[in-house]
């Protein structure tokens, strides 16, 4: 039951995406975005490495690009701050107070030293107890009776080792030291045993800590140690690891800073990938609505965009393998260019070079030749005239990458008269070169099946049918050169009109060139075509005019025949829309003495009425020329009043009714002709057939 309300489901939205231009687009747009990050992404992963320390290297990998030395950097400053010694605030009140205090024990042994009234036991117990330094009853008696000269040299030479120590500086974690060193410095002193060591209880006793750790200036003593150790440089070419090398922290972390490393491609830069992707679509997408409105609507050339897109970008991703320089964003550019218009192809070439950045680790200099070489293709494909032209846009994609990397060696100052870099600016320059070449021959060779494939018909394309040596010009010009004849003054007046309008001058030009090719099957039964004797005088005006009519569906054939593009085969069946056969109308009437009894649609032609701009055109400039050539005397004034008539006639039958040509259009496309054939049909002068005689004497004598 579930799985057949799914279906339903599924098939409800089949449905509605079916028949809603609007979820088409969108649903393309979303299966085209996902194709392309898939593609960016696996690329991306795909140049990266999968590494474990202690083990040894699959291959050798060297630097693809410069980039900082984060492990080495990281353990150079940490030995540069490791060689700054701690800083220690000194106090100098320390020695003061040491100073008084043996001042103190000096001044009670004095005064115990003068109570001569007390024995000596008693003063030995007094000083100890005034004193409080752990003294002993034989330590205290040697102070007591000791000499005066003794007594006072004792306390000048005490307070001499303790100025030493204290103005050294004395460490908590040193204060044990220092008092040992006080201690054997006393031991030199010549004194007795235990006068000694009294002084030796009496430093112990004011010997302090002097010198305490000062954090703050330590860790801003070594930053700035940290910070004065340049940044170490991966250069490009640099190996990082050979072949079976056994792998190491610092490897990997070389490998991490180039962003070669599989696992540095997290949640993160897949997001950050898919914003960027997504910036780019919303870019594409808001420029095609406002200024492209056609190309938006057209589900059939988005399509074709996003092929382009996919093909530039696989092709790019690989190129990358041999070098940066060789994307060939150019290839397409030039694609879009010919097959879209040359405004998309400017923005496209922009997207294009984002890729090229992101598919070569960020690289500027890369991402720079392929904005240059895009960009000038896109300039150079602009006006396409013939297919040699894409050659020639190769050479000037190439000759723009080479002056890009010139600047760019100069300009990171990487050119040096040294092997090294010589050799990577040959290489950049030979690169530069085969990208602008490569491009244009890919997309010369991709052009035909992308046309083929979305029914397009390009300049080129339109180019090559115009060639006069295509077999059914040729076959035109032998079997019915009369038929010829007017296709020329066809073209030209098609070209002319549709340069004026603002419609598409070269698909009119070739349209009308191939416009009458069906009057190849039977070409003696139209006027153009015959010499002598008129063969629809022996049959009836019906039967004439199923055949006139007929080469239209005999154009038709012919042209699927020789595969002629779908706009062409457009105006051969539209050239003369549902016209009445006029000539063969009035005929019939004149046959017939019931007027009524003569159906008018019997005697017009069985064909769609045009529906753009150009196969309208070619149905008026089809029209006037064929009466301008039957004008007896066609002078100026004559022809401009056919014309206007045949205009205002065709309007009047309805011919024009499916097109968007207007009337102002209308009235440019009839001075148009006006002039072209007031310029063909010209009057020319009578000469008298003596003066004629010698007209062509003269001619042949110059000849000869």
């Amino acid at each position: 039951m579930g799985f057949k309300v799914f279906f339903q489901w599924m098939m409800t939205k089949k449905k509605l995406i079916a028949g809603n231009p609007r979820w088409q687009r969108a649903l393309l747009a979303v299966t085209l975005y996902l194709l392309l990050l898939l593609v960016l992404h696996l690329s991306i992963v795909a140049t990266r490495v999968d590494l474990e320390v202690g083990r040894p290297s699959p291959r050798k990998i060297v630097a693809e690009w410069d980039a900082v030395d984060t492990y080495t950097t990281e353990l150079l400053r940490e030995e540069a701050a490791k060689a700054v010694p701690e800083s220690f605030d000194y106090d100098p009140t320390v020695l003061s107070r040491a100073q008084e205090r043996v001042a103190v024990f000096f001044e009670a042994v004095r005064t115990v030293r003068n109570e001569q009234e007390i024995d000596g036991a008693a003063r030995q117990a007094k000083l100890v107890e005034l004193t409080k330094i752990g003294l002993n009853q034989l330590q205290a008696e040697a102070l007591i009776e000791s000499r005066p000269v003794d007594f006072e040299e004792m306390q000048g030479q005490l307070l001499e080792v303790l100025n030493v120590l204290l103005q050294q500086g004395i460490k908590p974690e040193g204060l044990e030291t220092a008092r040992r060193q006080a201690v054997q410095e006393i031991s030199f002193f010549l004194f007795s045993h235990d006068q000694k060591r009294a002084l030796g209880h009496l430093s112990h006793a004011v010997i302090e800590p002097n010198m305490f750790y000062n954090a703050k200036a330590t860790s801003q003593a070594r930053e700035a140690a940290r910070q004065s150790v340049k940044q170490v440089l991966i250069l490009r070419g640099t190996e990082i690891v050979s072949e079976r090398e056994i792998v190491t922290e610092r490897h990997l972390a070389q490998l991490e800073a180039l962003g070669l490393l599989r696992e540095t491609i997290g949640y993160s830069a897949f997001l950050g990938l898919a914003l960027l992707l997504l910036v780019m679509f919303i870019i594409v997408g808001v420029y095609l609505f406002i200024f492209q409105p056609n190309l938006y609507n057209d589900l059939s050339r988005l399509m074709l965009l996003g092929l382009i897109v996919l093909i530039t970008l696989t092709f790019a991703i690989a190129a990358n393998y041999f070098s940066g320089y060789l994307v060939p964003v150019a290839m397409g550019v030039i694609l879009i260019a010919v097959l879209l218009n040359s405004s998309l192809a400017v923005l496209m070439s922009v997207v294009f070079a984002v890729f090229t950045a992101l598919i070569t680790g960020n690289d500027l200099r890369f991402m720079l030749v392929a904005l240059f070489g895009g960009l000038i293709a896109a300039y150079s494909t602009s006006q396409v005239s013939r297919r040699s032209s894409l050659s020639r846009t190769g050479f000037y994609v190439s000759a723009l990458n080479v002056l890009t990397v010139v600047g760019l060696f100069l300009y990171m100052e990487s050119f040096r008269m040294e092997y090294y870099s010589l050799r990577e600016f040959s290489v950049g320059i030979l690169v530069a070169i085969a990208n602008g070449l490569f491009s244009a021959v890919m997309a010369i060779g991709l052009l035909p099946y992308l046309e083929s494939a979305f029914g397009l018909t390009t300049a080129v394309s339109l180019l090559e049918l115009a060639n006069p040596n295509h077999p059914l010009l040729k076959k035109l010009l032998m079997t019915a050169p009369g038929t010829y004849h007017h296709s020329l003054v066809v073209a030209n007046l098609a070209e002319a009109a549709a340069e004026e309008v603002a419609a598409d001058p070269l698909l009119a030009r070739v349209g009308a060139f191939y416009h009458d090719i069906g009057k190849l099957k039977r070409p003696y039964f139209f006027i153009e075509n015959q010499l002598g004797e008129n063969p629809h005088e022996k049959i009836s005006p019906n039967l004439s005019t199923l055949i006139i009519t007929s080469h239209i569906k005999d154009g038709l054939e012919m042209a699927r025949q020789y595969r002629l593009p779908r706009v062409i085969q457009d105006i051969i069946v539209q050239h003369h829309g549902n016209s009445l056969v006029s000539y063969f109308y009035h005929q019939a009437e004149k046959c017939l003495d019931n007027k009524n009894q003569l159906c008018q649609d019997n005697f017009r032609y069985e064909a769609p009425l045009p529906q753009s701009k150009e196969a309208a055109i070619v149905l008026l400039a089809d029209s006037v020329e064929a009466a301008a050539r039957s004008m007896p005397k066609p002078i100026s004034g004559k022809i401009e009043g056919v014309v206007r008539k045949i205009v205002k006639e065709k309007l009047n039958d309805g011919q024009l009714s499916n097109c968007d040509i207007t009337l102002r259009e209308l009235d440019k496309v009839s001075a148009i002709f006006v002039r072209i054939l007031s310029g063909i049909y010209h009057t020319r002068i009578e000469y008298p057939e003596k003066d004629l005689k010698v007209e062509i004497e003269r001619g042949r004598k110059n000849g000869g």
